[in-house]
Formats: C-alpha cells, sequence, structure tokens
C-alpha cells in the first residue's frame, strides 16, 4: 500500500498504536505479538459502542495490516515480542525437558498459530497451567514419547487454540487421527464463528468460494458453516491478551470442563473469553 501522504492521520495512528500497546500489555506488563497489537490498535480505532455490545457481530478492520505494519516501522512498545523464529526450531515445552517424557503428562495446549504459542510462553501459561504450550505447525505429528507421557498419566487431555477458520476448525480432528488409537481426549477451545460474534472481533474474509465442511464438525452450528463458507474468519489474535490469558489458564488447569446450556455459555463467553465448543 503507498505511503500516507496526510501526516494528520499518520499522527493519529501512531498515537492509537501507543494507546493499544499499553492497553495490551495489561495489566501487569503482559507480552504481546504484533498481530495482538493490530487488532487491540483497531479496537481503539473503532470501540464497539454501548448499544452495539449486546448483539453478536463480527465488524470489518477499520485499519489495513499494510498501513499499521507501516507505520510499526521503528516503534517498539514496551512488551512487543520479536518476530517468530523460522519453523523448525523448537519453542519450549517437553523438547526443553527431556525428563518431562518419564512421566505421566496429565494435559497440553496445542496452538494453531505459532506465534500465539510463543506469546502464551512469554507469559508463563506453561508454568502457571504445569501445562506444556506447542505449535501446531512446528510440532505436530506429536513426538511419540509425548503421547506415551500423555497416556501414562490417565484421562489426559489435548487442548487445541484455534482461530475460526476451516482449516482451524479442522485442526482437532487432524490431531485425533495422528493420535489414532492412543487413550488421550482431545478438547478444542475455539475460536468458532459464534465465539468471535459474542466477542466482537473483527474479522477478515479469504478468497471464495470455501469448499464446505464435510462432515460438520461436532458442535458447529450450520449458520456457522455458512459464516465460513462465506469466506469469513477470526484469529485467536484478535482477542485481547488479557482475556486470551484468562480464558486458557481457566480452563487448562482445571478439570474438564462441564456440558453447558446456551445461556451458560453466553454467561461464559462474557466472563472469560470462549470455551470449549463441542459440548456447546
Amino acid at each position: 500500500m503507498p505511503r500516507s501522504t496526510n501526516p494528520v492521520g499518520r499522527l493519529m495512528l501512531e498515537r492509537a498504536i501507543g494507546v493499544a500497546g499499553r492497553r495490551a500489555a495489561s495489566p501487569g506488563g503482559l507480552r504481546f505479538t504484533e498481530r495482538q497489537l493490530y487488532y487491540e490498535t483497531c479496537r481503539v480505532l473503532r470501540p464497539t459502542p454501548a448499544p452495539l455490545r449486546r448483539i453478536a457481530r463480527t465488524p470489518a478492520p477499520p485499519l489495513r495490516l499494510s498501513r499499521f505494519t507501516e507505520a510499526l516501522r521503528g516503534r517498539e512498545p514496551a512488551g512487543l515480542l520479536a518476530a517468530p523464529p523460522a519453523v523448525g526450531t523448537t519453542l519450549g515445552g517437553p523438547v526443553r525437558e527431556p525428563d518431562l517424557h518419564a512421566y505421566g503428562l496429565p494435559r497440553l495446549l496445542v496452538c494453531q498459530d505459532r506465534s500465539i504459542a510463543r506469546m502464551l510462553l512469554a507469559n508463563h501459561v506453561h508454568l502457571e497451567a504445569a501445562c506444556p504450550v506447542l505449535d501446531a505447525e512446528g510440532d505436530l505429528p506429536l513426538d511419540p514419547r509425548l503421547v506415551a507421557a500423555l497416556e501414562r498419566a490417565g484421562d489426559a487431555t489435548v487442548h487445541v487454540l484455534h482461530d475460526a477458520s476451516p482449516s482451524g476448525i479442522a485442526l482437532p480432528g487432524r490431531i485425533r487421527e495422528a493420535l489414532g488409537a492412543a487413550r488421550v481426549r482431545v478438547e478444542p477451545l475455539g475460536l468458532v464463528p459464534r465465539h468471535a460474534e459474542a466477542l466482537h472481533l473483527v474479522s477478515g474474509r479469504g478468497p471464495r468460494p470455501v469448499p464446505p465442511l464435510v462432515p460438520l464438525p461436532q458442535g458447529l452450528r450450520p449458520r456457522e458453516a455458512r459464516w465460513l463458507a462465506a469466506g469469513r474468519f477470526a484469529e485467536v489474535a484478535a482477542v485481547p491478551p488479557a482475556r486470551l490469558l484468562r480464558a486458557v489458564l481457566r480452563i487448562a488447569r482445571g478439570p474438564r470442563p462441564p456440558r453447558h446450556s446456551v445461556r451458560g455459555e453466553l454467561r461464559e463467553l462474557r466472563a472469560s473469553g470462549f470455551m470449549t465448543w463441542p459440548d456447546a
């Protein structure tokens, strides 16, 4: 995209990025990714009006990503993580803890987005939840020693954090297939379209038509399948960082969530962001 020729617009954008950086790091100096900062900047530029907060919606972004990237160049807001390492390098977790394979591992978190996995590790989620954090692109298929550690724990769970997109929603199924006969439960955390709508997350549009999800994944509603078929998607990075951390910690370190009523689901969405979705 051409460089902005409007100095006032440029100055306003830089100020919005500054505000967004402070919000993303709150509370307590959280670490966040560039993509998370972009979505926080979108919220600063276009906050949700009070009358619309109870209406499920996924607005279009008010700012082009290319313009944000240009305005961010040379700026390093406190808490912003550096660019992720190349795929194929380890992020941490069980690979750096070789003794882990010798014990039972009750839970594991796999993130579709490598940058989100880095953000969770940078904010010590793996320590607070006693749950290793991996990324799907660099750590799948799972190390057989890791699968054996999950089986030894008995009733172990692999939590999957993914985007509201066809590839994201298909990820838990891929992991189940890769686990084969292993006695390990796979629990998707979301996102799915209804989570994105309830949280008023900025959504994008990809190429269309989108191949239909056949069979329809358990827990995904026909209306959500149509939303995806229209080329729409919402990223986990669009969830405010503090809210994402609260939701992941609540689920990853606690017992298996119970089945929810629709009313209970909406209450939990407002309270902590999103939740496991096949049980809804």
